[in-house]
Order: structure tokens, then sequence, then C-alpha cells
């Protein structure tokens, strides 16, 4: 793995306090999220270690920002951190996260309108509590998910207007899918302790269940087995559906872009191994798999380098 100092010399970052700002969000990236971490370090090339740290650290404080608290609070708290980016990226102010930000949009220009859409669909996410139906699931997905998975996700992108630009925006749709059925099905627990489930309610219906039966002690096992089921194969049809996104991207990315399908694809496994028992909690893929899937494609990765 390339030292995080010579990452930061790849992509021309020599300022001391840019070098400290993009450093506090590798620091948060590897503590919220270790294996995207391991994944990027390991995978893409040194010179997209700082833009992708800087990118998924902002994703993940406006996701924190707007996650808590009544639709209210939420909205506000958009509003307020919104007016705050808009200031980052015209006049370098703000935190570490939004210096590092605002210099990474620097660097790749194409970043401004990736952050205006991310934030724009941010407001679905702040007035989120809940689906009814699944175009709601299908509108979210396309309003909030798929901009935020393009914030990294367009730093290694075929060229705008290319034969392979539409083939790749829509595998990244069906990635991003597919990834938030998992993460709903993951967390169904959590969410629905905290009165916010991500499966549909008239899905939920469709299987005789209502939010409020997903915290019964002991809850339908059976029902949610088949709930489980139902929505594993439509989040397998998603992955299924993306697999050609490595052969659309340079030769230098396509180690990274295998690996986030590869690790969806053993969560779901996980999944589908837990069935009914999700909501026991403790879903995640098997440590030893996911290592060999980061440590083949390391191998792979490490040998385009040497071309």
């Amino acid at each position: 793995m390339t030292r995080w100092s010579a990452a930061l010399a790849h992509a021309g970052i020599q300022d001391p306090q840019l070098r400290q700002d993009y450093d506090a969000q590798r620091r948060l990236v590897r503590r919220f999220d270790p294996h995207a971490y391991l994944a990027a370090r390991l995978l893409l090339p040194p010179r997209l270690h700082p833009p992708v740290v800087a990118a998924v650290a902002f994703m993940h404080e406006t996701d924190e920002l707007i996650d808590f608290g009544d639709v209210d609070t939420r909205q506000e708290a958009l509003r307020s951190w919104d007016h705050e980016v808009e200031e980052a990226l015209n006049q370098g102010s703000g935190n570490s996260t939004l210096r590092a930000l605002a210099d990474t949009v620097r660097r790749h220009q194409h970043m401004a309108s990736r952050v205006r859409d991310f934030l724009d669909g941010a407001s679905v996410e702040a007035t989120w509590t809940g689906f009814a139906t699944e175009g709601d699931f299908q509108a979210y997905v396309d309003r909030y998910s798929l901009p935020a998975l393009m914030l990294t996700a367009s730093l290694f992108a075929p060229p705008p207007r290319s034969d392979r630009d539409a083939p790749f925006h829509q595998g990244c749709r069906k990635l991003i899918e597919a990834w938030q059925r998992i993460d709903h099905l993951a967390d169904l627990r959590e969410d629905a302790e905290g009165g916010k489930v991500g499966i549909p309610h008239l899905t939920l219906a469709e299987h005789g269940l209502k939010p409020e039966d997903l915290r019964m002690q002991p809850p339908d096992a059976a029902a949610v087995g088949l709930l489980v089921s139902a929505q594993a194969r439509l989040a397998g049809d998603a992955l299924n559906a993306c697999q050609a996104l490595p052969d659309l991207v340079e030769d230098e990315f396509r180690p990274f872009v295998r690996a986030l399908i590869s690790v969806q694809k053993l969560r779901l496994e996980a999944l589908r191994r837990k069935g009914g028992a999700v909501l026991e909690g403790g879903v995640r893929p098997p440590a030893v798999a996911t290592v060999r899937v980061l440590a083949r494609q390391a191998v792979l990765a490490c040998r385009l380098r040497r071309r």
C-alpha cells in the first residue's frame, strides 16, 4: 500500500494545512468505513486516494447532519450545511472536511456539479421517514443514493459523452440500487427501532407485516424470511445487471470496481444465509472471503501499475 504522504504527493497536494485537512478526512473514513477505506487505498491509483477520501468524508458528514431529529430539524440542518458548502467552494473556507472538498473540486472541476446534485438530492434524505411503495424507493435511489455514489464514481468514470458514459451511469444505478437494498436489509432491526424502515410499507404488507411488527419479540421469523428472500432476489438481479461495469472503466480502475461488486455479493449471501434471523443483527460478509477478494484484486492492481 502506498504511504499516505506519498499519495498526497501523487495528487499534487503540498500545502501543509491542506495535507492536515486531508489527513483528518482519512482518519474519519478509516474509522467509520474501514473496508471501503482499505479497498480504495489498496486498489485505486495513489493520485485518487485523497479525492476519494475527501468525497466520502463529505458524504458521511452530510448524512450525519441530516439523519437525526425531526423533519424540520433535519431540513434546517441541510439548509445551513448547503450554505456552508457553497461558501467553502467559493472561498475555500469552512472546517477541514469542506476545505478538503473545496480543494478536490478545484483539482477535479467536474466534481462541482456532482456536489450540487448530491446536495439537491439530500433534501429527500432530510425528509425521509420511510417508503410507501417500491416507486418511492426507486425515486430515493435516483435522487439521493445515485448522486452520493457518483461523488466518488465520477473520479474514475469514462469521459463524458463517450460511448461508455451512458452504460457506466446505468451500471452505477444498478449497483447502488442493490447496495441500498442490502443496506436496508442489514439494518432492518436498527431502522425499525428508529422508526424508519427502508423496506416499502406496501412490500411489507404483501408479506403480512407492518413496520411495528419488526420490533416485536419474537418477530414472525417465517414472514421476515420470505421478505428477506424476495428483497435479496431483487438485489441479486440488480448486481447481475451491473457486471459489465469493470469493463467500462480504464484498466487501472477495474480491480477497485470489481471489488465493490464482489463485496456486495458477499454481503448479499450473508443476508440470504441469515434469512428470518436478520432481525437478530450481526449480518456481515465473511471476513476471510472479503480479505480474499481484496487480496486477489490487489495483486491485479499491483501488476497493472508495473506495466
